[in-house]
């Protein structure tokens, strides 16, 4: 029943620039794998190198990608070792190799876009073979990490790449080549991987040697971005300009899909992508007078938030598991299970452990009342702080990022605060905060596993 001694929304990761233009999207890891996937096949079935290729997203929309490099393996090579002449280059459209082709492969860079991912530019490698049994083998090679502990979704030992990934590869090879005749070896391997890895959480996670294949729709949103931040309380000011008073706040595609189909009544401008920006979007909300807010989250985004940090960017936050064991001996769960949940590799992990002693309604339940009360208990803060001057605002356009224990130039003051030429501050407002609602939904986005205040299925 503890709630947090204090409410946190951390600076933006310095990597988040401030920008002044429009976005640009980019590429996951895993469509620039599927792509380089089908370049490689390509060129092994035709014989022929590749110098574009064509693929479809999880939405079904269609993108072509041009492909860095690719090489051909000619059949004549002696089996099991590298061909007497090396392999045939392929730069683009340098024509065919007279012989079959014993392997291929190809090479598509990741353009991340505006985001700030230590993954862009990243060599995504695709090297394919044939195989006797007909079907798809997907592993990983170099600079692909390897799970080595529960609570990801994934097979132990077995590569670090996501499900939809998978799936994207697998559909993307399909085009080239009849896999319920012939069988294929697919290796996805991502030079330098492992060096990129250090700048992320893999290690942490227990995912060794190199970067995740990851992704769930394809394409690379800059969630984490200052502008980001500004585009959320830009949409919440949309919402209230059209007269909604309620707010839906989701922390991604997915769990905004599930969202929509557990909030039927609401028209489609009340939910909001809000991503690490909970805290902004919170005090936008209270600004424009909205009445309600419902935030539909996963578990990881929850703990965080029940632990008082509002603005939850894996840089400045972490979960806490042993929050989450706090709240498995609330939820009625023995010692046992608490030591367990405390020792968990991720929140997902936690939620494996829950499911299984038949606690996770309880558990997903005490969990999204704790969410609650900060979510409320900030809300009441901001209802019950200073207004502005009149005419006056906080920025939509946030400050640039400094680190947590930075002080700020002498001659810019701190975010929201008042110059020395601001008059004194007014008495608190009549504002009042809005009501909080949770939902946690599994980690498809889609169903719900618990609510407060509880709500049926």
């Amino acid at each position: 029943m503890t709630e947090p001694a204090e409410l946190r929304e951390p600076d933006l990761p310095r990597t988040a620039k401030v920008r002044r233009r429009g976005l640009r999207t980019g590429w996951t890891t895993g469509t620039c794998a599927a792509a380089a996937a089908k370049a490689a096949v390509t060129a092994l079935v035709t014989r022929e190198v590749q110098d574009a290729v064509e693929i479809g997203l999880p939405s079904g929309r269609r993108v072509s990608f041009p492909v860095e490099s690719c090489q051909l393996w000619p059949a004549a090579a002696a089996p099991g070792g590298a061909p007497a002449g090396g392999p045939v280059p392929g730069a683009a459209g340098s024509g065919a190799v007279g012989s079959g082709a014993l392997r291929a492969e190809a090479v598509v860079v990741k353009d991340a876009g505006d985001d700030p991912d230590v993954t862009d530019g990243a060599r995504l490698t695709a090297s394919v073979s044939w195989r006797g049994e007909a079907g798809l083998e997907l592993d990983g090679g170099i600079g692909v990490g390897v799970v080595t502990k529960p609570g990801l979704g994934l097979e132990l030992g077995g590569p670090a790449i996501n499900p939809v990934p998978r799936k994207m590869i697998t559909e993307a090879v399909g085009e080239a080549v009849d896999l319920a005749g012939r069988g294929l070896r697919v290796i996805i391997s991502v030079p330098d991987g492992e060096r990129m890895a250090r700048k992320t959480t893999n290690g942490r996670l227990g995912i060794l040697g190199g970067i995740s294949i990851l992704g769930t729709t394809g394409i690379v949103r800059p969630f984490s971005t200052a502008s980001w931040r500004a585009s959320v309380e830009q949409a919440v000011a949309v919402l209230a300009a059209q007269g909604e008073g309620s707010l839906v706040l989701c922390t991604g595609g997915r769990t905004e899909k599930g969202a929509m189909g557990l909030l039927p009544g609401l028209p489609e401008v009340c939910f909001v992508e809000v991503g690490d920006f909970t805290g902004a979007a919170l005090r936008r909300a209270v600004q424009h007078g909205v009445a309600r807010v419902v935030f539909v989250g996963m578990a990881g985004k929850l703990t965080k938030l029940a632990a008082g940090v509002l603005m939850t960017h894996y840089t400045r936050s972490k979960v806490s598991t042993g929050l989450l064991g706090d709240i498995t001996r609330a939820a009625g769960g023995d010692a046992d299970l608490a030591a367990r949940v405390s020792e968990a590799n991720t929140a997902r992990h936690a939620v494996e452990l829950w499911t299984a002693a038949g606690l996770l309604g309880a558990a997903g339940t005490e969990l999204c009342r704790r969410v609650a009360g900060v979510l409320g208990r900030f809300g009441a803060e901001l209802a019950a702080a200073p207004e502005p001057p009149s005419g006056q605002e906080a920025p939509d356009e946030p400050v640039a990022e400094r680190p947590p224990d930075e002080a700020p130039p002498a001659r810019t003051p701190p975010a929201r605060t008042p110059s020395v030429r601001t008059p004194p501050a007014r008495t608190p407002s009549a504002r009042t905060p809005p009501v909080i609602e949770v939902i946690m939904v599994d980690f498809t986005g889609r169903r719900l596993v618990a609510a407060f205040p509880e709500r049926a299925a």
